[in-house]
């Protein structure tokens, strides 16, 4: 039967159809099918990147509530005790299952949860790529559906960079990128976000990352040093602090811009309002709620021109 499908690399499949499961947009009802040297794996919807693609189907399995994972936590959309209960019952890795009581909120992006089963807390300790993070979901922002993503960027390194994380929350950027990197200045004005950095650097043996606990519109001012690839994964108010990315990068350096978004190209205009000479990029990353996507804008300063790339 003919559905919906997002079409990956071989070695990037498992990776991607944990994010589908997090994300709750895996077609559980088809099997996954091999395409040459890539791999399409069953989608619901149509978000921008997926192609039509018939799959062999599955047997019926009992359905469990959406969620998200993240380490040893599930995250529930609905306040459902009774889920809550299937899904530790399920996943024996799993020691909590929380519910979101909100949006990210504050100045220090974070959320409320209510404890719906298993161990009332929501700290855990995640995962990705030989990399171990600590996370405490109230008190410092973490996606770990961004894990791929990481890994792209991590590929269009040269080696001996200096990088700069404006938002760095607790490390997984400035992490993944360490041992291709000369050295990472890390900045967050969360406190509790710094704590944890500073502790996922240490169980990660890295030496060549400066945390920086301070506000990112002054970096211009503390750091006389130019960079050659700046971060920016702060979605909802990155493209405030377009200027000062600009100000710290290098004349031929790249920005990576994350955003949520409700259509192609929405931040594009205002992009080269402040950076005048770039080649901008635009590649959605995953859906995010209802006509809305999170998107990721490379930005090559020294350039001209203009691309999307699924």
């Amino acid at each position: 039967m003919e559905t919906w499908a997002v079409r990956v690399k071989k070695q990037n499949g498992e990776t991607k159809r944990q994010e589908l499961i997090q994300d709750g947009t895996l077609d559980r009802t088809r099997r996954l099918k091999a395409d040459g040297s890539d791999l399409l794996i069953p989608v619901t919807g149509s978000p921008p990147g997926t192609e039509r693609a018939t799959f062999p189907e599955m047997e019926t399995r009992t359905t469990l509530p959406r969620h998200e994972q993240v380490g040893g936590i599930a995250i529930m959309q609905e306040h459902d005790p009774e889920g809550a209960e299937l899904i530790l019952a399920a996943r024996p890795s799993t020691h909590t299952v929380l519910y979101s009581d909100g949006a990210v909120e504050g100045e220090f992006r974070t959320k409320s949860f209510t404890v719906l089963a298993g161990t009332p807390t929501t700290r855990t300790l995640c995962t990705e790529y030989n990399h171990r993070f600590t996370v405490d979901l109230s008190s410092a922002y973490f996606s770990s559906r961004l894990a791929t993503e990481r890994q792209r960027i991590r590929e269009l390194q040269t080696e001996g960079e200096v990088i700069c994380d404006m938002f760095c929350g607790v490390g997984p950027f400035p992490i993944t990128f360490a041992d291709r990197a000369a050295w990472i200045l890390a900045c967050d004005k969360n406190p509790s976000a710094i704590h944890l950095l500073r502790e996922n650097l240490a169980a990660n043996h890295i030496r060549n990352v400066l945390p920086m606990l301070g506000d990112a519109h002054r970096l211009g001012e503390l750091f006389p040093v130019r960079f050659d690839r700046v971060m920016m994964n702060l979605p909802f108010i990155a493209h405030e602090f377009l200027s000062v990315a600009d100000q710290i990068t290098r004349a031929d350096g790249t920005i990576h811009l994350y955003a949520l978004q409700e259509k192609e190209g929405e931040y594009t205009d205002q992009i080269r309002s402040k950076i005048q000479d770039c080649t901008i990029t635009e590649r959605f990353l995953r859906s995010y709620s209802a006509g809305k996507w999170h998107a990721v804008y490379d930005i090559k300063k020294g350039q001209t021109g203009t691309n999307f790339v699924p």
